[in-house]
């Protein structure tokens, strides 16, 4: 980042105000339904601060990027709740999962945009890029969850349900990789060794735990309904409709049994470890495990 902080800024002000106008429209288009929705209130008041932003033309880039990937969690988050009561809809779900997935993208795509030559994880902190990995990978997980039940739909459309599957398990998978597991050493006391167990096998958080069993469910789907069948790389790309936004993503396909079995292993691990008696249930996660260490036929 060596340009001078007035062009940086004036780049990432370029590069927001298209991104700011299409957020401003998602609120405009919830009229009254989210009149009260706590998430639509503080990602209206996110816009409001990075409009004066834009106009005053000085804030720093890396501020208006945490403001804008505050908005857009918060905004999404909104739509991701409509969908789950809605028990996703069968004629439009498909559409709406993948324009939300791409918005929940374009913090990373704004920091390209910018030139800003660093990790993301510098720029905008682990939290929050864990929170948009995390909310594209779950939102994932529960419009497969529902999908799944589908028969008919899932016999035509078994492609897509496998590249929603994929695609969702890698976004958990980054998730769970921008903070490093914590050495464990002989020096740490009694009381801290459980915790530390869990830092180490890069459990820092519940979300984190949940990734794991998200994981290595849906990985289980897709043995279960795709087979071990491998495909090649597949490059795709979704026009969002109602939005100037392109999602484009390019997938290597997992090999569900044995990222399955590593997740629901670490998930197993710690819940019946250092985190036995709190509630954490392994019965769902063994009975899979036991299913993808069957034999391949």
């Amino acid at each position: 980042m060596g340009e001078p902080g007035g062009a940086e800024a004036r780049r990432a002000v370029s590069a927001l105000r298209p991104r700011l106008a299409a957020l401003g429209r998602r609120l405009a288009a919830f009229g009254g339904a989210g009149s009260d929705d706590t998430f639509l209130a503080k990602g209206s008041a996110t816009l409001d601060k990075l409009k004066d932003f834009r106009n005053e033309g000085k804030e720093h880039p890396s501020t208006l990027l945490h403001l804008y990937t505050q908005a857009v969690l918060d905004i999404t988050y909104f739509e991701e709740n409509q969908l789950v009561d809605e028990d996703f809809p069968e004629e439009s779900s498909l559409q709406k999962v993948k324009e939300l997935t791409c918005i929940l993208s374009e913090p990373e795509v704004l920091m390209r945009e910018c030139n800003i030559n660093e990790e993301p994880v510098n720029i905008l902190g682990a939290e929050l890029l864990e929170c948009l990995y995390w909310r594209k990978g779950a939102l994932l997980y529960m419009y497969c969850h529902t999908a799944k039940e589908r028969s008919e739909w899932l016999r035509e459309n078994i492609a897509i349900f496998k590249k929603c599957l994929n695609d969702g398990v890698h976004y958990l998978m980054k998730m769970l990789s921008f903070r490093c597991p914590l050495q464990v050493n002989e020096d740490v006391s009694l009381q801290d060794k459980d915790s530390a167990r869990l830092l180490s096998e890069g459990v820092f958080t519940d979300t984190h735990l949940l990734a794991m069993m998200y994981g290595g469910e849906m990985c289980y789907w897709g043995l279960q309904h795709c087979g071990e069948g491998k495909q090649e790389s597949l490059e795709t790309t979704d026009p969002v409709s109602n939005s100037d936004l392109v999602c484009r993503s390019k997938s290597v396909w997992l090999d569900f049994r044995e990222t399955g079995k590593n997740m629901l292993e670490k998930y197993v691990a710690a819940c019946e470890g250092p985190l036995r008696g709190q509630g954490w249930n392994t019965a769902a996660a063994k009975q899979m495990l036991c299913y993808l260490m069957k034999p391949c036929n």
